[in-house]
Formats: structure tokens, sequence, C-alpha cells
């Protein structure tokens, strides 16, 4: 029509349109656009398969709005054998979709906020197993505690294994730390280190509250089940994990060397993503509390009694520690990662922090002596699994089993008393060599080969010839030494 207007030709009109010249010159004698000339399609082409089911169609749906229109297609399939055709069940689906729409039950409603610079921040614990990353060739399971700013969306995250408080204190530290600042307000959701039951009269529990006193932090929460209202947070945890992808991607391997270089990839990432957020984020900057005079301790203590069989229980977990301190009662340190054993105001041993509940952590090197004591324990007891340190200590217990069923459990128990008294190192290398060669397992052949991997080679001699200084005499006083000094 525009072409048409400059006086252009119907054919040339028409071509530069794409457009057929028998549909433009329709179009131009009737003076009218395509979409006015368009009817409305009102009537059906085709008899409705399901009219005479759609009152009991519609009952079902009444009592209970929730039914999808597959259920229903399949349950009329079951009813009525041959009747309706599997391509069918794309109009059943219609015409459920327009009813849920005009007569089923309200959708919940999501109110747009509006955020205020260095109002609100937001933080929650995210799973990242999906991502298959892994620390020398070996699964590293972890959960990230990600802070999101709500107004600038700047972002940090800590590296943790456990939605426990410490990660959740040390966490929280940390990305205030690096923000430089404090917000207003604090949000997070149900989370049980930090908010207390429904029929509790307190809102948090003291731990989190004490430390959201301690950086002048009002603390919120989200509605059970409303992971919404953390909306900022979730969404960037999203975003975070399709981001990482990417950047792993392009690393070409999801293998680290070690932790510490994983988090320093994270650290180079969060850089990467935050930069895009600088106007937004000087604003907040601006605005933000100042940082107390120092950090709160992340650490809980706990005192415990050792039982009689060398065992502690923390938070749902059993960990061994020396025989010597049965009966004793110990001050536990709990950190995000570690577990700290202190007696008589000192730390006698340090264990990493188990995930989970459940679970147990028993080192054989805590009660071997008494077993070999006790040989007759060793067969039924509970943590027996964790005395074969590795995969060759099994093989080996195994075989001494097949060969000598009697004896084997005290010639096993020799084995790994001398791989705690020794080198576990050097008596794995020795089952090794033993198992590939086929040859027979004993004690004694494991503690001869360990023993003779531990022998430290004699030095080697390195005979110093001493130095003639007559050399450097004839060096000093040389003519060319004295010409280059002359003329300097």
């Amino acid at each position: 029509m525009k072409s048409l207007g400059k006086g252009m030709s119907l054919a040339s009109a028409a071509a530069k349109a794409d457009m057929d010249e028998k549909t433009a010159r329709k179009y131009r004698d009737l003076g009218r656009l395509p979409n006015e000339v368009k009817v409305d399609h009102y009537w059906r082409t085709r008899q409705d398969p399901f009219c005479d089911f759609w009152q009991g169609i519609k009952e079902k749906l009444s009592i209970n709005p929730g039914l999808e229109a597959k259920t229903l297609f399949e349950d009329l399939q079951r009813r009525h054998p041959g009747r309706f055709r599997d391509g069918q069940l794309r109009t059943l689906q219609r015409r459920v979709k327009i009813w849920k729409a005009l007569y089923g039950s309200p959708k919940e409603v999501f109110f747009p906020q509006v955020h205020r610079p260095g109002e609100l921040c937001e933080s929650d614990f995210t799973y990242m197993n999906s991502l298959e990353i892994t620390i020398q060739r070996l699964p590293f399971y972890h959960l990230l505690y990600h802070f999101v700013l709500t107004y600038s969306n700047w972002e940090t995250a800590t590296v943790c294994f456990s939605e426990s408080f410490e990660s959740l204190s040390e966490g929280l530290q940390n990305a205030l730390w690096q923000l430089g600042g404090v917000p207003l307000r604090h949000r997070t959701d149900q989370l049980s280190t930090a908010v207390q039951k429904p029929e509790h009269p307190e809102e948090f529990t003291q731990r989190y509250k004490a430390l959201l006193d301690h950086y002048g932090l009002e603390g919120h929460k989200t509605q059970p089940s409303s992971p919404n209202e953390n909306g900022d947070v979730e969404q960037r945890h999203h975003r975070l994990k399709k981001a990482l992808d990417q950047s792993l991607m392009l690393r070409g391997s999801r293998d680290f060397s070690s932790r510490e270089e994983y988090e320093a990839f994270l650290r180079n990432l969060f850089i990467q993503l935050n930069s895009g957020r600088r106007d937004r984020f000087k604003e907040e900057i601006k605005l933000l509390q100042s940082l107390p005079s120092r950090r709160l301790s992340s650490v809980q203590k706990l005192w415990v009694r050792v039982r009689p069989s060398s065992t502690i229980r923390v938070k749902k977990n059993v960990y061994s520690v020396d025989s010597r301190l049965i009966g004793e009662k110990i001050e536990l340190r709990l950190y995000a990662d570690s577990v700290e054993v202190w007696y008589a105001q000192r730390c006698i041993d340090k264990m990493p922090r188990l995930r989970g509940e459940s679970k147990s952590d028993i080192q054989y090197r805590h009660i071997i002596d008494w077993l070999m004591r006790k040989p007759g324990a060793f067969e039924n007891y509970r943590y027996r699994e964790e005395l074969f340190p590795t995969h060759r200590f099994r093989v080996a217990y195994d075989w001494l089993k097949s060969k000598s069923p009697c004896r084997a459990v005290k010639e096993y128990l020799k084995i790994l008393h001398l791989a705690a008294k020794e080198n576990e190192s050097a008596v794995d290398g020795a089952l090794r060599m033993l198992i590939d060669k086929g040859l027979a397992i004993s004690a004694e052949g494991v503690e001869e080969i360990a023993l003779r991997a531990n022998q430290i080679s004699s030095p080697t001699q390195v005979a110093i010839v001493d130095v003639d200084l007559a050399a450097y005499d004839a060096l000093l006083s040389s003519k060319e030494v004295f010409a280059c000094y002359q003329a300097n």
C-alpha cells in the first residue's frame, strides 16, 4: 500500500512486499489491510468427541481442580474402550485449560517488590553436585552458601558441606566483610539452624539472633513452602549454576587439583558477574552500615563424655577418640568442616566434620591396642567396615579368612597394628605387592616388606675440595683488573 501510494506499479509493489500480484490486487481493490479482512473463527469444523461426557468431566474438575486432562482422558479410554483415539488428547487438554481459566480455582499471585539500595540482602544454601565437579578425579560433593544484595544483585558465596549454623555464620560473615558494610535487613528461608519451629515463642534461634545483633542486622524469614519470597537469591542460584557450568565448559575440565584452586576459580567468576553491576552497587555501598570491630567466632563449643566404646556422639554422628580418654569429659569445638578435640586446654585431635546424620568416623589407631587384646570383638563390631583403611586391607582379610578362618582375625589385626605403629602407606604397599604377585599374606611377610621399604638409604658421600686462594690473589694482581679499576 505504501509503495502504491508512491506511484509504483502493482507488479513492482507486490514483488517488493513478497506477495503474489493477484493477492496484492485483491487488497488494493478492497482498500483494506489483511488483518482487517480476516474473519474470526467461532464455528466448529468437526463434531466434539467429548460432548456426551463433558458434564461428568466438569463435575470431577469442580471436586478436584488439580486433575490433569491426561488423567481424565486415560480414565475415559478405560471406561469406553475403542471410543477415543490417542490423538484426541490435545482436544480435551484445550477444553480443560479453558475451563480452568474461566471457572477453576484462583491462581497464586506474585507481587513485584520495589528494592531500595542498601536495605535488604538474602542468602540460602544450594547444592552443587549436579555440576559434577571433581578434586583430583574424585567427586567433590558440596554446597554453596549464596549471598545476594537484592538491589544491585551483587553476590558472593562460600563453599560448605552442610546447612549447619557454623556454615551459615561463616558464609554470612565472609560476605559482609568482603562487602565492607552491613545492609539493614537479612532474609533467609525456614532454616532449622536459624529459625525456630512455629510453636516456639522465639522467632529465631539464640545463636542466630546473637549473630544478627553483632552486625546490627534485622532478621526476616520467608513463610513455609514459599521460596518465591526469597526470590532474588533463588533466581541467582539458577543463573550462577548456569554461568559456572558455561565457565567450566570453556575451561575444558571440571577437575581441580585442590579445593583452593576451585575456590579461586569461583572468586574469579564472581568478579566477572559483579563487574556489570558496578553502578547500582556504588549506590548501595554508600548506604551500608559500618562493620563491627571484629568477626564473631563461628565455632560451637560442646562438652561430652567419652563412652566405654572410645567414641563420642556429636550432632547425631559418631566419632572415635583415643582410648586413653574413656570416661573423661572433653571439649569439642565444631567448625563448618572440622571438629577439634580439646583436653586439659590443649588441642589433641582434629578430624573432618561428617556431613548429614547417622554417620560414623572410626579411626583404627584409637582402638587397635584393645582389639589386639580382644580379637573376638572384631567379627561383630558395629563399625568393622571402617577398620579397613584401603581396599587392599579388605582383600587381605578376605584372603586370610578363606585360607585360615580360625587365625584370620588375629593375623589381620597384627597387620592393622603394624600400620598404626609404623606406616600405613608402607603396609598398603606391601599388601599390594603380595596381592599382585599372588603370594601368601601374613603379618610377618607384610612386616618384612614394609620395614625394608621404610629403610632410609645411606647418604651419598660428598667430598668438598679446599679452595685454592692463590688463584684469587693472582686475579687481583693482574694488570687487566688494575686497568679497569683505574678507568672506573
